[in-house]
C-alpha cells in the first residue's frame, strides 16, 4: 500500500470509531508503525536493579531488532544496538548476563562495554580499530526506570522528568527492586494489545478480580467520596496531590508524552491483591495507605500501576503483524525480601490473572477483525481515552503534505 492509500484511509477515519480492518492486517501498514512510532518513541526497557554491577547487560527485543542494556560504568547505563560492525551477527544470545566484554561468537570481536571495539583478529595493517563501535541509541533514566530511544534526533526526555519526577519520587523507585519479570505473547496486531489496555470498558465483564478493588471499573469513579478522601489523606502518607496530562496526545509524532493520575481503591482494599490487603512492605517514603492507586504512563506503549506496596509497569511491543508481547515488571521495595516480606504468587496474583484474561480476550478480538464481515464500530464514553490515543496515533504515522 503507497503513501497516497495511506493517508486517504486516515483521512476517512470517522470520529470515535474503531479503525477499519486494514490498519490491524496490512504489512505496509504495519512497517510504517515501527518506523514512525516505535524507532522515534520513549520505549521502557528495564529498571536499574537489573543491571546494578557494572557488566550487568538485559535484551529489549522488538519487531526484529535487539539492543544490549548494559551497566557500562559506574552511574552508566548504554543501550548498543545488539549488531556485530564485522558481519552483523547478534552478539548477545542469552536474554541477560555479565560480561567484562562483549564478545561475538561468530568471529570473536570483542567490544567494551561503551561499546568500543577491543580486538579483532587477523585484520589488514591498516585497519583502524578506533573507527569501529557499536551503534548505540539514546537512553534516559527516570526513577530508576531505563527508558530507550532509537531515533536520531530522539524527542527531548526532560519535559518527562520535570513533570513526573516529583510526583513519582515517593516511591523512591530508582531503589526499588524486580520481583518477577515475565513477558505474555499475544496473537494479535499490537494495536489491539494496546487499544485494550487504555479503556475499562472491558474491565467489569472480563475481570472481576480486578473490577472488585478498582473504582476505575465503574463510570464516574473520579468524581466519588473515596477519590476526595483520597486526595485529603495524600500528604500525610507521603504522595503526591498533582495529576498531570497526557502530552502526547496533543502532539502527533512526539513519541515522550507521559501522563499521572491518582484514582480510588475500593473501601476495603489498600491494593491490588486477591483479597485487597497489603501483599508487600510500603514503598519508598509512602507512610502509610491512602486507598487509592496511581496510573502513570512515559512513551505512547509504557504504563504502570502504582500501588502503595508494589508497582507493576507494562510494555506493549510487536513482534509481527498478528503477534505482540506484553512485558511485565513486577517492583518492591528494595529492602523487601521474598519469603520474608513477601510471596511471590500473592503479589504477582491479580496482573498474572489479569493479563491471561486480556491475552483470551484481545486474541478473540484478532479473529473477529480479520473476518471477512468485520465493519468498525462505534466506541463508548468509557473509551475516550482509547480513541485519544488512536486519533494521536493516525496523526503520526499520517504521511505529510509534500512528502507523499
Amino acid at each position: 500500500m503507497d503513501e497516497h492509500s495511506i493517508k486517504a484511509l486516515i483521512d476517512a477515519q470517522p470520529d470515535r470509531t474503531s479503525l477499519q480492518q486494514v490498519f490491524y492486517t496490512d504489512d505496509d501498514i504495519y512497517r510504517r508503525d515501527i518506523e514512525e512510532l516505535y524507532l522515534k518513541s520513549w520505549l521502557y526497557a528495564g529498571h536499574l536493579s537489573e543491571i546494578s554491577a557494572v557488566g550487568d547487560w538485559f535484551l529489549f527485543e522488538m519487531a526484529g531488532e535487539s539492543v544490549i542494556i548494559v551497566r557500562s560504568g559506574k552511574g552508566e547505563v548504554s543501550a548498543l544496538l545488539n549488531v556485530c560492525r564485522h558481519r552483523g551477527s547478534k552478539i548477545c544470545i542469552e536474554n541477560r548476563g555479565c560480561s567484562k566484554k562483549l564478545v561475538c561468537r561468530y568471529h570473536g570481536w570483542s567490544y567494551d562495554l561503551d561499546g568500543r571495539l577491543h580486538s579483532a583478529a587477523h585484520m589488514p595493517d591498516d585497519f583502524d580499530q578506533s573507527a569501529i563501535r557499536l551503534k548505540k541509541i539514546h537512553t534516559e533514566v527516570l526513577e530508576g526506570m531505563i527508558y530507550i530511544n532509537f531515533a536520531e534526533q530522539a524527542a527531548s526526555f526532560e519535559p518527562v522528568r520535570e513533570d513526573l519526577g516529583a510526583c513519582l519520587r515517593p516511591y523512591r523507585i530508582d531503589k526499588a527492586k524486580v520481583a518477577h519479570r515475565q513477558t505474555y505473547s499475544i496473537k494479535a496486531n499490537w494495536k489491539l494489545s494496546v487499544e485494550n489496555y487504555t479503556e475499562c470498558y472491558h474491565c467489569a465483564p472480563s475481570h472481576p478480580e480486578y473490577t472488585r478493588g478498582h473504582a476505575l471499573a465503574r463510570p464516574g469513579a473520579r468524581s466519588t467520596k473515596e477519590m476526595e478522601a483520597i486526595m485529603a489523606r495524600a500528604d500525610v502518607c507521603g504522595l503526591s496531590e498533582r495529576s498531570v496530562n497526557c502530552v502526547y496526545l496533543d502532539e502527533p509524532g512526539l513519541g515522550t508524552g507521559y501522563a499521572f493520575e491518582r484514582y480510588p481503591m475500593w473501601r476495603g482494599h489498600v491494593t491490588g491483591s486477591e483479597n485487597g490487603q497489603a501483599v508487600a512492605p510500603l514503598m519508598g517514603d509512602i507512610k502509610d495507605y491512602d486507598g487509592g492507586t496511581t496510573d502513570f504512563q512515559v512513551g505512547p506503549v509504557s504504563f504502570a500501576l502504582a500501588y502503595c506496596d508494589y508497582i507493576v509497569i507494562y510494555r506493549f511491543t510487536p513482534v509481527s503483524l498478528n503477534e505482540s508481547e506484553c512485558d511485565i515488571t513486577w517492583l518492591v521495595n528494595g529492602d523487601a525480601r521474598e519469603g520474608r516480606d513477601y510471596d511471590k504468587e500473592c503479589l504477582t496474583w491479580l496482573w498474572d490473572v489479569t493479563t491471561l484474561a486480556d491475552k483470551r480476550i484481545i486474541e478473540n478480538n484478532a479473529e473477529g477483525v480479520r473476518s471477512r464481515f468485520y465493519e468498525p464500530g462505534p466506541y463508548s464514553k468509557m473509551e475516550d481515552y482509547t480513541w485519544k490515543f488512536m486519533t494521536w496515533y493516525l496523526q503520526t504515522i499520517r504521511p505529510q503534505a509534500g512528502k507523499v
